[in-house]
């Protein structure tokens, strides 16, 4: 078995706006603020559209058949090209099953706008069956299929009025959900250098969708009860042999099932 849950962290592509909106001789920070403007005056809202955003964390699990991994790709000084490049390298290595909560809504399509801007190969993803039958019935792009299953459509029956937050469905179930940190205090905190408390931020928030996908998973038959305990446990003793602040944080806030 392989399967990753990923999760990714982005803020305004200012490169993108400085050149669409002549805005050469503006900051950083002047450039995200006309961009978020702009986007408020056209769609009432100031989230901007998802090939205006940049990668600048990528985080996964990742479940074999003896070990459990949680990381962040790349380090505190990859470029966006390196991380994403690093995502897709996974699946052309191991062609796990993929788990998100929205991914086929945000993080998969900000990723696919992203391979494009920086060239990167990606055949394993997009294979539909014409080099492989398996996927011709199970590929990663097709929303009814389970080679990824996005956790928050599935779980609303594909309606989206039925759709949960990861943070509200995390603190339902018992596990942490966000602790001190969200999406929307990212771009500040990367104004501010908070690069490392950004991929802290992921890996805590792609640790509560492994955690939620293992209830899935009891709930439709593919673990039992004693399995589930077992999935648990090496979560557990995997954060605490990592010894990080985080994960530390993460696990006093999980307690005892």
């Amino acid at each position: 078995m392989h399967c990753f849950s990923f999760d990714i962290e982005t803020v305004p592509d200012v490169e993108f706006g400085r050149r669409f909106w002549d805005l050469d001789d503006v900051s950083d920070d002047d450039v995200a603020t006309v961009m978020m403007f702009k986007r408020q005056q056209s769609a009432g809202t100031d989230f901007l559209p998802l090939h205006q955003q940049r990668i600048v964390a990528i985080s996964v699990t990742f479940r074999t058949a003896n070990s459990f991994r949680v990381w962040s790709l790349g380090d505190e000084e990859s470029d966006e090209a390196e991380i994403v490049q690093r995502f897709f390298d996974g699946i052309e290595r191991y062609t796990p099953d993929l788990v998100s909560w929205n991914g086929g809504g945000f993080d998969l399509p900000v990723l696919h706008y992203r391979a494009l801007k920086h060239g990167v190969k990606a055949p394993r993803y997009w294979e539909m069956g014409d080099g492989d039958r398996d996927f011709k019935w199970n590929n990663y792009l097709s929303r009814f299929h389970w080679r990824h299953i996005d956790l928050m459509d599935v779980l609303a029956g594909f309606q989206p009025r039925g759709r949960a937050s990861l943070d509200q469905m995390a603190v339902m179930l018992g596990f942490p959900g966000k602790l001190g940190m969200s999406g929307d205090k990212v771009w500040d905190t990367y104004r501010a250098g908070g690069i490392k408390e950004i991929r802290d931020y992921c890996e805590t928030d792609v640790l509560n969708t492994w955690l939620v996908y293992l209830r899935f998973e009891l709930m439709r038959g593919k673990l039992d009860e004693k399995d589930l305990q077992h999935e648990y446990a090496l979560v557990r003793t995997t954060l605490e042999s990592m010894d990080q602040a985080h994960l530390n944080e993460f696990l006093a806030a999980w307690g005892e099932d």
